[in-house]
């Protein structure tokens, strides 16, 4: 099934879902474990009818879910198709059926509350180095490049987060090369930025944004807020 762009994840409306990175995510508030259970039980049902499930965990008083399709098609610039995990029209029926499940159980969305984090390295030579960094965050060499056409390291179980490689000089040895990747729902970027900056944070480049927001540490570290589309916006 075709990867949906962004602009059409926007446009379909799911107010309880929020596009992190590869994948929808949605936090359902519940009293209890047991409710929360129940309510995973109704998900897996829906699942069921249409061969599709959502990852799921279970915490004090939440329920976190995760649609994204492992087979999503994406054609590149030549139109070679790429096997690639994105939101397909799948997770987003899914996501609607969800919805509903949760408004029939009388578990609130908690939408705001979402969020991912990424590892991005920055190198001249992914290829190369991307093994090594497969063995040690998955014990896996298909671990690379799974799910992306780059060299990305994803660990199909969720365990770790994804590593992604940015561009570098090869003959670059100074310098932060790890930095994170933040994915907030758009309606708490800003208060997040200015969290960071009340904690003594500077903000270095914002010229992306709000997709992408830089900021610094102390010490120079660097970590990047990063924000999707918002479901309320085609834009």
């Amino acid at each position: 099934m075709d990867m949906l762009s962004r602009g059409e994840i926007a446009e379909a409306g799911l107010t309880d879902w929020r596009k992190l990175a590869q994948g929808l995510h949605a936090r359902y508030l519940v009293d209890d474990f047991g409710t929360g259970a129940r309510f995973v039980v109704a998900v897996g049902e829906a699942g069921d009818a249409v061969g599709h499930h959502p990852s799921v965990s279970i915490g004090a008083g939440y329920v976190d879910l995760k649609l994204v399709s492992a087979d999503a098609i994406y054609r590149d610039d030549e139109g070679t198709e790429h096997v690639v995990e994105w939101v397909t029209r799948l997770d987003v029926d899914l996501a609607r059926r969800i919805t509903q499940i949760a408004a029939e159980h009388g578990v609130p969305a908690d939408p705001a509350s979402v969020s991912v984090v990424e590892l991005g390295l920055d190198t001249g030579r992914s290829a190369t180095i991307a093994p090594v960094w497969a063995a040690l965050l998955t014990g896996d060499a298909e671990a690379q490049g799974h799910g992306s056409p780059s060299d990305e390291i994803r660990d199909p179980t969720g365990r770790v987060p994804n590593l992604w490689f940015g561009d570098a000089d090869e003959l670059q040895t100074e310098g932060q090369r790890f930095h994170l990747e933040v994915y907030v729902a758009p309606e708490v970027a800003a208060q997040r930025i200015a969290a960071a900056v009340a904690a003594g944070g500077t903000v270095v480049d914002d010229s992306d944004a709000p997709s992408l927001t830089v900021i610094a540490d102390h010490d120079g570290n660097t970590g990047v807020i990063c924000v999707a589309a918002s479901p309320e916006s085609t834009s």
